[in-house]
């Protein structure tokens, strides 16, 4: 029988209504624990700093355990101050020292609750409380009980005995199946109880199949009857949960594992959960279920329970309780069948089929197909097949992939076995396209399945006709047997008069003492005293007395040979009892005088008891240390042999320390003997706190009380060790005998301050430190004189730096550093900047915690080792504002682009103190009033919602205050998209070339920046390409032009926005637009091509605002080609760095990236060849 606990709301110490009461100051926040499953109540609303509540950082773990062995619980807890650690059950109390142990290691911080010996009444929902004075936190652990031997069979008995009413009865047992072991003898037309369970819980679409296993024809009414059980057991069920869905069969898993699954909302989670096996209990766990068969996991509201290592002998009815009500039933079957032949690895091609093949031992319907462990089903891509004698079963995986790679594994009931699928890439696959799905099929078992099956089906015929012939000649032989005579009922016996209403029972007597036997009849009647048969009568130490209808026997002294059986006889009636003679269990002296000794060990080693005793039968022996019974499990070994018992403890800590005892019992007496066990440990630290005796310029004093705790052996020194205030390293100044608690160092400096801590040493070592709270100084305070008055450096509106001259008088102790104080106008508290212990080291400092336009006054004190001196007369009143400074601009943009009818946005920062007036210009007009100009601190934005191209011009800002102005020039372009050029002609006047010329943009003269872009394509390719670019002339020399190819041109305009419509160019090819070149006569191979150099296109002037790009474009035509110089002021810039020149076909450039002011002069370009020079120059003026 399993004992299950009852799961109540139990009410601790101080969580009653009497509680709320007590204090009316406190109050009850609800705190979540990280931990799941803890309740934390805070009782004051805001904690105060470095404290907190207390906490779990472990909660105990819920146990079902076997009556008899060692139950214990353990917690780890945290909170300042340290929390006070208390247990309770909900039903009954924890008190008894001998069933309940609570134990503390401080070195773990375990709190351990003990149950030696565990009883199937101390199932219960116990609770665990850590309090502190800012809050409890508490957490619930459930204790499960297995009860065996006695009480178990009388369990059982008790259940059959309520099994003997009807159906109903039968559903409200804890499990609503009866075990095989409490199973009466089935009347005809009885229905199974799992018939009804299994209903109870099974989809619609099963209930044909359960009907017809349990041979159930009439559904009509089985529907009805099942109706109104389900409305019964949903009530019952309503009481402990909310909703239950998804209730998943037992079914075995990929890694031959069985499971099902169950969604249930509780009402209060910690309801019982228990499961059944064809009505038995079945012990499983949520913590340990790798460990275990049988574990419960729980997801959410998902519950799973799974079963591992799977035998024949687990199937049957599993069922889900909580509490005393089903909520899950499912039936586990388990066929008997065996792999013949298992499915081999399987190597395929990419977008081959793959065939896995199995033969069975039994025919078996359907096997469970797992790829990857993943469950497998009829589909697009996997074939399951099955044959006629249901004995050969096939897995095809269709359209192999290299994602297809992978272990299959096929099961059928417990049994299962698995192989690889190996996918390899096709090589004759052209590289990124797909291959073609290929016909042919890889994999199989490389066996003749058809013939293997075919054995076995004969075989399974022959065993099938050989079980007919059994069953057929067990019935010929019954017919033949006689058939068996009726017993013949007994007549019911009358009741018994007189009788006995107290008889006898077993005792034990001490020797020489005196025994009484009695026998009390509900009538005044004689009878008779038998001593092992024989008849007793006074006399000889007897004495027989009869008091009414009471009869007594009284031995006066017992010896040996009154042991025996003695039975009263009072005519039909007797009754018997046992008297055995005996002493109570005695020690050797010798024994015990060995026992008694101490036994002394060190901290972390075993300690080992042992008592020999005389061989005795119904001898108990119990071990208990400081009157407490300890009993075997955990740290604690105990061995227990017919003439002696050892008690051993493990790693024994210093509160191990105590009275050691063992009890011999047998049913006359006991007895006791002591031992004493000495755990030796370091001394706890030496009792605080620390003194001071006396303190002068070269003598520091202190006094301390030895420890509370020896450890075990006697102390023999204490150990000073010296710290200086702001230091990190501790000093060892020496050691004094255990008889002193005093030290004098007389190795101090005057003024300073020190730390000191002492240490208490034993042979076992050093204990823990006692530290002085607060540091000693040596001598009196020395302060140091006042330093000059600070000086303010200069002020803003987030800093001001300070400077001051050290003091004229430190008073003979040197300074380490100093302190400033702030004190704002019109308030009379100086606030610190710096803590002592964080002085200043130098004689200034930039104060940044100001508000700005608040004025302040500062003052300086000097540090030294005794603290901070008087401090400085205070510093001349400064506010904190920025300093007057003349306007300027940060970072300006000086060229910005807009696209017509798009809005413009011209942003300015600026630094100024005091805030400056901002004044915009358009061309040095006052701008248009729907400009919006937006001033915020240190900004000006300019803002144009709809621009035109009217609006493009200069615009200057204009900063002034107090100290001075500032402007600053912004060219605003508003421009679109150019318009297309005009018509394009084209002109060719020497072979080869053709001169390209066109009407300009309509946009030229409105835009200075628009520049021309010439492409080209002809019929050998249809490819359009950019011949010319940046071209500020309207006409283009093309080169390279061939006879008999057509050639097409297109010209756009180009600006900062971007490109126009191109302008196409007529057709140019043979005999189009050619100019006729007429020989005169003169033949043309005499053709002469040299000339001297020219400039077809000249330079133009240009007066760029500073920091924009530069552009300069000249056309120079000669033959030989000239080589082209470009100089400014005279002097050659050619390799200049600073400008980019090329030379493309005749049309010269020269770009410059940002123009400065000095490259303002007189640019000229100069081509020269072997017939002579020309050259063409213009102005470059940049303006501010």
């Amino acid at each position: 029988m399993f004992r299950r606990s009852k799961a109540m709301d139990g009410t601790a110490t101080g969580q009653g209504p009497d509680a709320e009461n007590c204090s009316g100051k406190e109050v009850g926040i609800k705190k979540k624990s990280k931990v799941p499953g803890v309740m934390i109540t805070q009782f004051i609303e805001m904690l105060p700093e470095g404290k907190s509540h207390p906490d779990f950082t472990r909660k105990p773990i819920a146990l079902t355990i076997q009556e008899g062995k060692f139950a214990f619980f353990k917690a780890i807890v945290t909170g300042d101050p340290k929390p006070t650690v208390t247990w309770s059950r909900n039903n009954g109390d924890v008190s008894d020292t001998s069933r309940y142990q609570t134990k503390y290691d401080p070195n773990s911080n375990e709190h351990t609750f003990e149950m030696p010996n565990v009883m199937p009444d101390q199932a219960d929902t116990y609770k665990c409380f850590a309090t502190n004075e800012y809050g409890q936190a508490v957490v619930t652990v459930v204790l499960n009980v297995i009860e065996v031997g006695y009480k178990k069979n009388k369990a059982q008995q008790q259940a059959a005995e309520a099994t003997d009413g009807n159906f109903k009865t039968v559903l409200k047992r804890k499990s609503k199946v009866r075990p095989k072991s409490e199973q009466s003898e089935k009347k005809e037309g009885e229905i199974d109880p799992k018939f009804w369970e299994l209903l109870l819980s099974a989809d619609k679409k099963d209930y044909e199949r359960i009907c017809a296993e349990f041979g159930v024809t009439d559904f009509r009414w089985m529907l009805k009857k099942l109706n109104e059980m389900k409305k019964e057991r949903e009530e019952e069920q309503a009481q402990f949960v909310k909703t239950l869905s998804n209730l998943r069969p037992i079914q075995v898993n990929a890694d031959g594992t069985a499971s099902f699954e169950i969604d249930m909302d509780l009402l209060d989670q910690s309801s019982s959960i228990f499961l059944y096996k064809d009505g038995e209990m079945i012990p499983y766990t949520k913590e340990l279920g790798d460990k275990m068969k049988h574990s419960l996991r729980q997801v959410g509201k998902k519950y799973v329970f799974s079963m591992r290592d799977l035998m024949p002998e687990d199937a049957g009815l599993y069922q889900l309780d909580v509490e005393d009500v089903n909520m899950f039933s499912t039936d586990f079957k388990i066929p008997m069948v065996d792999f013949l032949v298992k499915i081999q690895e399987v190597t395929a091609k990419e977008r081959e089929d793959a065939v896995f093949e199995c033969v069975l031992s039994n025919p078996f319907s359907k096997i469970l197909w797992f790829g990857k462990n993943v469950p497998l089903e009829q589909g697009d891509k996997y074939d399951i097949e099955v044959s006629e004698d249901k004995l050969i079963h096939r897995l095809v995986v269709k359209d192999c992939m290299v994602v297809d790679k992978g272990i299959y594994s096929a099961c059928a009931g417990i049994k299962s076995c698995n192989a690889w699928l190996v996918v390899e890439a096709d090589k004759d696959a052209q590289k990124g396209k797909k291959s073609v799905r290929k016909t042919t099929r890889a994999g199989g078992s490389g066996v003749d399945l058809q013939k293997i099956a075919q054995e076995q089906q004969a075989k399974l015929e022959k065993e099938r006709e050989e079980r007919k012939e059994q069953i057929i000649a067990a019935k010929q032989a019954a017919a033949a047997a006689p058939p068996p005579q009726a017993p013949v009922p007994k007549a019911p016996k009358d009741p018994e008069k007189p009788g006995i209403t107290c008889g006898l029972s077993d005792i034990y007597a001490l020797r020489g003492k005196p025994a009484e036997l009695t026998v009390k009849m509900n009538v005044d009647c004689d009878g008779t005293w038998f001593k092992d048969g024989e008849q007793v009568n006074s006399g000889s130490g007897v004495t027989i007395t009869k008091d009414g209808t009471s009869h007594k026997l009284t031995i006066k002294s017992c010896r040996d040979d009154d042991s025996g059986l003695y039975r009263f006889v009072s005519g039909e009636h007797s009754t018997q009892g046992k008297v055995t003679v005996g002493d109570v269990p005695e020690f050797d002296p010798d024994d015990l005088h060995k026992f008694s000794k101490p036994v002394i060990v060190r901290v972390g080693q075993n300690a080992a008891f042992k008592m020999p005793f005389a061989p005795q039968e119904s001898l108990v022996v119990s071990w208990f240390k400081d009157g407490t019974e300890i009993k075997d499990g955990g740290g604690v070994k105990i061995v227990r042999e017919p003439n002696h018992s050892r008690l051993l403890l493990r790693d024994c800590l210093r509160t191990d320390t105590g009275e050691i005892k063992i009890q011999l019992k047998n049913p006359f007496g006991a007895v006791e003997a002591t031992s004493q066990l000495i755990v030796l440990d370091r001394p706890g630290p030496p009792e605080g706190p620390v003194e001071t005796v006396e303190t002068t310029s070269s003598i520091i004093e202190i006094k301390w009380n030895p420890p509370k705790d020896d450890g075990g052996s006697a102390v023999t020194n204490y150990i000073i060790e010296r710290q200086q205030a702001g230091h990190s390293l501790w000093t060892k100044l020496g050691d004094v005998s255990a008889d002193r608690t005093s030290f004098r160092d007389r190795n101090v400096t005057h003024g300073k301050k020190y730390n000191y801590r002492i240490y208490a040493e034993n042979p076992e070592g050093l204990s823990d430190a006692l530290e002085t709270a607060d540091s000693i100084m040596a001598g009196i305070m020395i302060l140091s004189g006042p330093p000059g008055a600070p000086k303010v450096v200069s002020a803003s509106k987030t800093c001001i730096n300070l400077t001051w001259t050290p003091p004229e008088d430190d008073r003979g102790v040197p300074i380490i550093g100093y302190q400033v104080e702030k004190r704002k106008k019109d308030t009379n508290q100086w606030i610190a900047l710096n803590a002592v212990n964080e002085p200043i080291q130098d004689v200034n400092y930039a104060v940044k915690d100001v508000t700005e336009g608040a004025e302040y006054e500062f003052r300086v004190s000097a540090i030294n080792e005794s603290g901070s001196g008087d401090p400085s007369p205070p510093s001349a009143m400064v506010c904190a504002k920025n300093p007057n400074m003349r306007p300027c601009f940060k970072d300006p943009e000086d060229f910005i682009v807009v696209r017509a009818g798009n809005s413009a946005r011209v942003k300015i920062c600026y630094e100024a103190e005091p805030p400056p007036q901002i004044t915009w210009l358009k061309d040095d007009e006052p701008i248009s009033p729907w400009i919006n100009i937006i001033n915020t601190e240190g900004m000006s934005q300019l803002v144009i919602p709809s621009s035109k191209r009217s609006d493009s011009a200069i615009y200057t800002i204009i900063a002034k205050n107090s100290v001075g102005e500032a402007s600053f020039d912004i060219e605003v372009r508003v421009t679109d998209e150019p318009k297309t050029p005009g018509p394009v002609e084209l002109e060719q006047t020497v072979h080869g070339k053709v001169v390209l010329s066109w009407a300009p943009s309509p946009d030229q003269e409105l835009d200075d920046r628009l520049y021309y872009v010439v492409s080209q394509h002809d019929s050998n390719n249809r490819m359009w390409k950019t011949v010319a670019d940046r071209l500020f002339t309207n006409t283009y020399t093309a080169i390279n032009i061939l006879p008999g190819i057509e050639y097409h041109f297109r010209v756009f305009a180009k600006n900062d926005v971007g490109l126009s419509e191109p302008s196409q160019s007529p057709t140019w090819g043979a005999n189009s637009n050619r100019v006729q070149i007429t020989s005169n006569g003169v033949n043309s191979r005499e053709l002469c091509l040299e000339r001297p150099p020219s400039i077809l296109v000249p330079l133009k002037v240009h007066t760029p605002p500073k920091g924009y790009q530069l552009f300069m474009t000249c056309a120079v035509r000669g033959c030989p080609t000239p080589t082209v110089s470009w100089y400014l002021n005279d002097i050659c810039i050619n390799s200049d760095n600073n400008y980019y020149i090329t030379n493309s076909f005749g049309v010269c450039s020269m770009y410059i990236l940002r123009v400065r002011p000095k490259d303002s002069g007189e640019y000229k370009v100069v081509a020269v060849n072997s017939f002579g020079k020309a050259e063409c120059s213009t102005k470059l003026i940049v303006r501010d």
